[in-house]
């Protein structure tokens, strides 16, 4: 038995074909849905990048606890469960996270990994005397400078990293397509912004659009013109397709070996990404909508042997690592929260009612598949918050030496196997970055009924309904032995 994961960062859901979505060129995706079991209704848990990561190592939320960061001593991590126990396990990636501070020792659960440098603002040529190109709009700080200079290095196609990173994965099944035990997680950081593709994917989107090169919006409100803002949903349709053509060569390397009969196959994303919906770009600084939190999710299990079906079934990333270990006959951790897809797959069976989401420090959200429930930090509360960690390290800078001084060892929880853990004032980047956005709290707590408002455009009041959705996040959060004062900050 064999596994592979191809997993992309920031994939729109909504604009796949397999989604209902036309106006873009992915015939690799419609051909993937044609082979795999679709799920609509996957939603993300933690977001975003390395939250939504641990979710995949370790089964359960990882938001209401602790922000950005890495996995701690008490985690139980699927890749490294697999490895303990006889089955080989490889990462390739150019998710730049990986190697910065916050996000740096997951890959040792593996047996192997490869790295691949270059993706946004990843440190990696330098250049002492660089200036942005005039003729690009985007990100003129440190990291934006990055961004630029990297891309003087991979002018061809060959050179992008996704290139190189699919063809380190595809080596990896060249070389072991033969063997049998082995798990290949296939790492993509595209379609994230910013979305730099060679011309010939930007050929298939031509808009007469003749002004600044706009491939990197920022995290903010609209303020571009309808022209800027059709050319930047172009660029990243173009990326997208970038993606569906490598996409298409894993396709091709299992139909060339006929791995369908042994291999399992999961196509997946940790979260989407606006793309002016709601008038915002991106995500962190605005509620998590659908577009971000409502995900595209893929599986091919060749014990199931189903092929070009849906399923409506309410699933999550926490769910991944136990389908993973249960297709792999390995014991699923008690603190793993996720259930195993397995019996989904087959008869579309139900392993939740309800699914919660979010990021550490704003909004709790809840959904039922049909109603959304965006629960917001009371006022003068919201603040009211700290990380619980054994492993002193987030997104780089959002634990400093202000941070640390407040630290305090305590009793740990359920999951944390008897440790005490580190009490940190603050959440996610709270000092540095100024979460939570004062614009985002004043969305306020939001209701939305999907069925009647599948773009949630207009909050609903219903009295039952919120009642129903609040008991239900509170049972949840008891059920992820979530800190007291999550309950207070978000008047429960």
């Amino acid at each position: 038995m064999r596994a592979i994961m191809v997993m992309f960062d920031s994939l729109n859901r909504h604009m796949l074909p397999p989604y209902g979505y036309k106006d873009i060129v992915a015939p690799n995706f419609e051909r993937l849905a044609s082979r795999t079991v679709t799920f609509d209704n996957c939603y993300a848990g933690s977001l975003p990048c390395m939250p939504a990561r641990r979710e995949i190592h370790t089964g359960r939320y990882n938001f209401l606890h602790r922000s950005w960061g890495p996995l701690e001593p008490y985690d139980d991590s699927m890749p490294e469960i697999l490895k303990n126990n006889g089955i080989y396990t490889h990462l390739t990636t150019d998710h730049w996270h990986y190697w910065e501070e916050g996000g740096c020792n997951y890959q040792t659960k593996y047996n192997t990994f490869e790295f691949v440098r270059g993706q946004e603002g990843d440190c990696w040529k330098g250049r002492i005397k660089w200036e942005v190109p005039p003729h690009i709009d985007g990100r003129k700080d440190a990291c934006g400078r990055q961004e630029y200079i990297n891309r003087h290095y991979m002018r061809e196609e060959e050179n992008q990293s996704i290139a190189v990173n699919f063809s380190n994965g595809l080596d990896f099944i060249e070389d072991n397509h033969e063997e049998d035990g082995w798990y290949l997680q296939l790492e993509n950081f595209d379609p994230h912004e910013p979305f730099f593709t060679p011309q010939k994917y930007k050929d298939f989107y031509k808009d007469g659009y003749d002004g600044i090169m706009f491939d990197w919006p920022g995290y903010h409100e609209v303020a571009e013109t309808p022209e800027q803002v059709q050319h930047c949903i172009n660029e990243y349709k173009a990326l997208v397709t970038m993606c569906d053509t490598y996409l298409g060569k894993v396709l091709d390397m299992m139909d060339k070996y006929d791995m369908w009969k042994d291999t399992m196959l999961i196509v997946n994303t940790d979260h989407g990404f606006i793309l002016s919906e709601h008038n915002w770009w991106g995500k962190v600084m605005m509620p998590y909508f659908n577009e971000i939190a409502h995900t595209p999710l893929f599986i091919w299990d060749p014990r199931a042997g189903v092929r070009g079906e849906r399923r409506q079934a309410l699933v999550q990333t926490i769910d991944l690592a136990p389908t993973l270990l249960d297709f792999f006959h390995q014991d699923i951790p008690e603190d793993m929260q996720g259930k195993s897809l397995y019996q989904t797959m087959v008869d579309d069976t139900r392993i939740r009612e309800y699914a919660l989401f979010g990021q550490h420090g704003v909004h709790v959200n809840i959904t039922d598949g049909r109603y959304v429930y965006m629960r917001c930090p009371v006022p003068d509360k919201e603040n009211e918050l700290f990380n619980y960690i054994l492993e002193p390290s987030s997104y780089p800078g959002a634990i400093g030496v202000e941070e640390m001084r407040t630290a305090r060892l305590c009793e740990g929880f359920t999951f944390t196997k008897g440790m005490p853990v580190l009490q940190i004032k603050g959440g996610y980047g709270i000092s540095t970055l100024g979460f939570p956005p004062r614009k985002l709290m004043e969305y306020g707590t939001m209701l939305f009924d999907l069925e009647q408002d599948p773009k949630q455009e207009h909050p609903i009041r219903d009295d039952a309904v919120e009642a129903r959705m609040k008991m239900n996040m509170v049972r949840l959060m008891e059920e992820n032995d979530a800190p007291a004062e999550q309950y207070v900050r978000l008047g429960l």
